[in-house]
């Protein structure tokens, strides 16, 4: 049944489907399969809208509107501006400042994608004028946006404490390691980059300069304050900070810095509806395609097959990071949350795995996935966005990849990466 409903889903999506359809027609293939009819249809039915029902759900919808104004807005820009002043002056500044503001945005937004489209844009001129050669530059946009997978807000640390029953506020604490490990090795490269082609460095800014772009930067800052603050001093929810970040960045754009108007805000608004009815139907389709696989044993004959159980802690983070990386490079990320979560579970649970942990990882792995060659999702909104070719866009990727999965492997023998902050907040 397996090889059947996963070779109806290959079929559909070499036909140019979107992921929605292959998943729901697995599940239904899947559902006749197991009960020979579909008088029982309703059940299907049931698993969907339970899919959609957790509360913490309403966060995702939230942060992609918060997200979407601050793109259209000018929060960005004076987080750019921010860390240009501090070290746009040395050897790699302007890469380093990149990566920088990816990741504070990622603070700020949770999603690769809107990270790529809001530092990327104005970053991306900034970078040719500097010397850096476009490959670089594409490269280093795509990939430290990844940063922003892991630094929370993450949506897609969101989606799995829900598929997982993992607690989201220690998930979005965990992941402020690795993602300033990746952003400091980041740094490192491109500061290397420099010094081996000889990029030219900019004029030092002064302390007034500093000091005014600090000011200037106090309101967008704002952001990592209220929703890492108030989920670490346990003053509201993840889903209440998803809440807030909207206000706030209705509040910023629209008092403080007054750069949208009703009509831009009425934009957004529609945006994000149309983008969370694309999320929401996916994770419907997942949870009923995830109900299938399990309800027919299907995890447990693959993972039995390669004998995933005597593999030790070790073994099964290896097999789970693979997978993940493997899945992202062809499909979605939240889809392989939904479709993968539910079939590793069991394992995770059986060997003892820190669940929290595990979510990190499978994070970090979901996010390398999505920037690497050749389906990954955020390298066709580079090539949207910045109207590149495919090859020009993936041709700087590989030193990036290797500093990623350097980071994931770290990560499987140095737990504590991760875990230091979320015992620190949570024990």
């Amino acid at each position: 049944m397996a090889i059947l409903i996963f070779s109806i889903m290959v079929v559909l999506l070499l036909l140019g489907f979107p992921m929605m359809i292959p998943l729901i027609a697995g599940s239904t293939v899947g559902f006749y399969e197991v009960f020979g009819d579909f008088d029982r249809m309703q059940f299907m039915i049931q698993q969907m809208m339970g899919g959609i029902r957790p509360a913490a759900l309403i966060a995702v919808p939230m942060f992609i509107l918060s997200a979407d104004i601050m793109t259209r807005g000018k929060s960005a820009e004076k987080l750019i501006d921010l860390v240009m002043s501090f070290v746009g002056h040395i050897k790699g500044g302007l890469a380093v400042s990149t990566a920088c503001a990816c990741a504070m945005f990622g603070a700020v937004s949770g999603s690769t994608q809107a990270t790529v489209v809001a530092i990327g844009s104005p970053l991306r001129p900034r970078l040719q004028k500097g010397g850096y050669k476009d490959s670089f530059i594409l490269a280093l946009i795509i990939n430290s946006s990844d940063i922003a997978f892991l630094i929370p807000p993450s949506i897609g640390m969101i989606i799995y404490g829900i598929v997982s029953k993992t607690s989201i506020p220690e998930l979005f604490i965990a992941g402020i390691g690795p993602g300033l490990l990746i952003l400091v090795l980041f740094s490192i490269y491109c500061i290397a980059y420099a010094y081996k082609n000889d990029i030219p460095t900019q004029e030092k800014s002064t302390w007034k300069e500093r000091l005014l772009a600090f000011y200037h930067a106090l309101w967008p800052l704002g952001f990592p304050v209220i929703i890492i603050g108030g989920i670490f001093g346990g003053i509201f929810s993840p889903t209440e900070a998803a809440a807030v970040s909207v206000a706030y960045a209705l509040f910023l754009e629209g008092v403080i810095f007054k750069t949208m108007r009703f009509k831009e805000f009425y934009s957004s608004a529609v945006a994000t509806g149309l983008v969370t009815a694309v999320v929401f139907i996916l994770v419907a389709a997942g949870a009923a395609f995830a109900w299938i696989l399990s309800f027919a044993q299907v995890p447990q004959e693959i993972l039995a097959s390669i004998g995933i159980k005597e593999m030790g802690e070790y073994g099964v983070l290896a097999v789970i990071s693979i997978a993940f990386f493997v899945g992202c490079m062809f499909v979605d990320p939240i889809v392989v949350i939904l479709v993968l979560v539910p079939i590793f579970a069991p394992v995770v649970d059986s060997v003892g795995l820190d669940p929290v942990l595990v979510g990190t990882i499978i994070t970090l792995q979901v996010a390398i996935g999505s920037a690497t060659p050749p389906f990954g999702c955020d390298i066709f909104t580079a090539i949207a966005i910045f109207k590149r070719p495919y090859f020009e866009v993936i041709k700087g990727t590989p030193p990036f990849i290797f500093i990623l999965l350097s980071v994931a492997v770290a990560l499987i023998f140095f737990p504590q990466i991760a875990l230091y902050f979320r015992d620190l907040a949570f024990r």
